[in-house]
């Protein structure tokens, strides 16, 4: 039996999980399985897996391939592997993409993407080339912090074995074959190697994407609200040391640099003074070339994370610390409001720490610790020269000034946690978990984003500021959890857990309602921490869950249940949020299975059926699409023969709709993959969107209705690519 070691699972709280379980478990070969002895660790401490009162799931490489190599990008692998995922789309931001319909915190080896400015680009992140498998808790838990309401992503990276030296290459290409830069190439390569002493692993992988086209040959639209991956170059450079430092004691060490940005000159035409955006004139637009801008969409993020371990330390504990840091810079497309055109610039720096002592006490397990961090958030926004703009249809865009965007704050986070582990017997376990939170919010002074625009173009030459201030969030949160085996292959699971959740600051403070006196802006209203302070939402949830084999079938599923008092709503005018004190739940079945028909075939699926709710007059109401996830549906066929392995899989969206009559219209895709051993390497082929379906994109739907109070809907119809076809060769040497 083979095993694969899973590090690092929490962000916030320093616990670490590792299942051991059969290498194969997620590829598409279809063979019987016997289930293995499955373990899980938190602080790296043996827990047996059946122990665990969560839903998890683990995506190794080789299934993570698969989908990626015809071309998906990690929001949609995830969406299609991870039954609570909801499906990402083919652009740059995974808005509105959840976790059993919450948010969801993504991590890379523990290191937090998420920030509190939610720009959604946390999967926007990481070339799957540096990726040895992708961990997935399901649902709220008070061990691991703000940002989990849905659960969370752990990303788990490549590092090299106790070997002498190792390379891997890879190169690939995707096409629709509609014209010459319908194409995706990718290029990558790594070297690793150690002794007993010390390991490193160095990897580059770089790709360069073209146009993308819908099933009638017709260029995809350029999103220019979150922006999208045509035309754009990724570069990826990770690398990673770990030393055995002797006595027990150890030292890992990981560094990454991630660049995307748009390479292109093809851009969404608006038509002359963008008539075909607000002019009710749709017919006008088109993808044109000819796009020149001074400020163009780019995701650049550089980590450094370091972690040391000491065993039998302080009377027995294992003692874990770790340090990291990440900064990122955000840049937006430029964006043609009725009055200005400009685009977004977003600055985020992050750094802390997390601290950890556990110990195994008979058939007690206890972990505890603390974890400290800080955030800084800056913006700016371009403006353009507007005439010109307006001219070119907003081809061109030439800067002429900058305002502030947002206004600047700063988020501390402290935290001490706990959890006890009691197995009760040798089939059933209990566990509880305790953590209290104290956050601290401080906001600059600000001058309404508008009204700074109008002083840039001359209207106005001073204003007042909205206050800044500050703001204090304690919270406790808890879990408890009972699982048991009823019998020999199956566990089952029953807990309570709670998370917390703090909106978007960038987007709820600094904006005002102001009069211009002479050539002074007045302020009579603002929103400040004073005046209207930002509450934060925690969020329970109860679950239950079944997991077991029989025979050629394994299944894993569970029923879920969250709720808060409070909901974030979207003003689709000024495109700012508000919380309000409006109940909001979230209800849902789970799961998958799979079934090996013979050696050679199998067969099996998962889903996620899902009801978003929120308290409106007294009843239950639907909630609003922009934020709502839909349900889902995936099947899959598998065969294997030899070294080759094929897969058909197709996957099923539900239409979603609201109370008010909005919806965002299902749709289905299939996919074939396949792939075989050669002597050297190994050759994978797809082709993606086979029945060459035509379709909007989720978020091309939900754009049309949350930019669409003036704009006309055709702006953002972003239709899903057609039939793309894709080759792939990895050698390993």
């Amino acid at each position: 039996m083979h095993a694969l070691r899973l590090t690092p699972l929490a962000s916030a709280t320093g616990l670490m999980l590792m299942l051991c379980t059969p290498a194969h478990a997620q590829s598409s070969a279809p063979e019987p399985q016997v289930m293995g002895v499955q373990t899980v660790s938190v602080s790296r401490l043996g827990q047996t897996r059946a122990e665990l009162a969560a839903t998890v799931q683990v995506i190794d490489s080789e299934a993570l391939n698969a989908q990626i190599q015809t071309g998906l990008n990690l929001k949609e692998a995830l969406g299609h592997l991870v039954p609570g995922i909801d499906l990402g789309n083919q652009g740059r931001s995974g808005f509105g993409q959840n976790l059993r319909g919450r948010p969801m915190l993504v991590m890379v080896d523990g290191v937090s993407l998420n920030s509190s400015r939610g720009t959604a680009r946390q999967l926007d992140a990481i070339d799957p080339f540096h990726i040895e498998r992708i961990e997935v808790l399901s649902g709220a838990s008070a061990l691991y912090g703000g940002g989990a309401t849905g659960g969370m992503v752990n990303i788990i990276t490549k590092k090299a074995a106790d070997a002498p030296s190792r390379f891997t290459s890879e190169v690939g290409m995707v096409s629709g074959l509609n014209a010459s830069d319908d194409r995706q190439l990718r290029v990558a390569q790594s070297v690793s190697g150690g002794n007993e002493t010390v390991q490193g692993r160095l990897g580059i992988a770089v790709q360069d994407n073209g146009r993308f086209f819908d099933p009638q040959g017709q260029a995809v639209r350029s999103d220019i609200t979150q922006t999208d991956l045509q035309d754009t170059r990724s570069m990826d450079v990770m690398g990673n040391l770990q030393f055995n430092l002797g006595a027990g004691q150890s030292l890992d060490l990981s560094a990454q640099y991630y660049r995307n940005k748009f390479e292109g000159s093809s851009y969404l035409y608006a038509g002359p003074n963008f008539a075909g955006i607000y002019g009710q004139q749709p017919g006008l637009l088109e993808q044109r070339e000819g796009f020149s801008s001074d400020v163009v969409p780019m995701t650049e993020r550089a980590m450094f994370n370091a972690n040391y371990h000491a065993s039998d330390v302080l009377g027995g504990h294992d003692f874990y610390l770790q340090g990291f840091w990440r900064q990122e810079e955000l840049d937006f497309a430029p964006f043609p409001d009725p009055r200005y055109v400009s685009a977004s610039h977003q600055n985020t720096d992050v750094w802390g720490f997390k601290a950890a002592l556990a110990k195994n006490i008979g058939d007690l397990s206890v972990r505890y610790g603390l974890d400290w961090d800080r955030e800084n958030f800056d913006s700016s926004m371009t403006l353009f020269d507007r005439a010109q703009s307006m001219a070119s249809g907003g081809l061109i865009n030439r800067k002429i000034g900058t305002t502030g965007r947002y206004p600047d704050y700063r988020v501390d986070s402290k935290a001490l946690f706990g959890q006890l582990d009691w197995k009760l017997s040798p089939r059933t376990t209990l566990s509880a978990g305790l953590r209290h939170q104290r956050m601290g919010l401080d906001v600059n002074d600000f001058v309404a984003a508008t009204q700074q625009v109008y002083m840039a173009l001359g209207m106005g030459q001073t204003a007042d500021a909205v206050p800044g201030g500050s703001a204090d969030y304690n919270v406790t949160l808890f879990n408890l959890g009972a699982h048991f085996k009823p019998m020999e292959g199956h566990s089952t699971w029953l807990n309570y857990a709670e998370g917390f959740e703090l909106p978007d600051p960038g987007k709820y403070f600094g904006d005002g309602r102001y009069n211009l006196v002479g050539t002074h802006w007045q302020l009579v209203q603002g929103i400040d921490p004073s005046s209207a302070p930002l509450k934060g939402i925690k969020t329970r949830q109860v679950e239950w869950g079944w997991k077991g084999q029989q025979g050629p079938l394994n299944f894993q599923t569970a029923l879920f249940y969250a709720w808060s008092d409070n909901s974030i709503e979207l003003n689709r005018t000024t495109l700012l949020i508000d919380v309000l004190e409006k109940k909001r739940r979230n209800f849902g079945w789970e799961g998958s299975v799979n079934y090996a028909l013979s050696r050679q075939w199998g067969i099996g699926g998962s889903w996620l059926l899902i009801q978003s709710q929120e308290r409106k007059d007294g009843d239950w109401k639907r909630q609003g699409i922009d934020m709502a996830s839909p349900s889902k549906l995936t099947l899959h066929t598998d065969y294997q023969q030899g070294s080759w392995q094929a897969r058909v899989q197709a996957t099923h969206q539900r239409t979603l709709r609201d109370d008010n009559q909005q919806a965002i219209k299902g749709f289905t895709t299939v996919d074939l993959l396949a792939s075989t051993q050669l002597g050297k390497g190994r050759l994978s082929v797809g082709i993606q969107n086979l029945l060459d379906r035509k379709y909007l994109t989720t978020w091309s739907q939900r754009a049309a209705y949350i930019y669409g109070a003036s704009a006309t809907p055709e702006t953002f119809a972003y239709y899903g690519r057609g039939r793309t076809f894709s080759v792939n060769y990895t050698v390993n040497y």
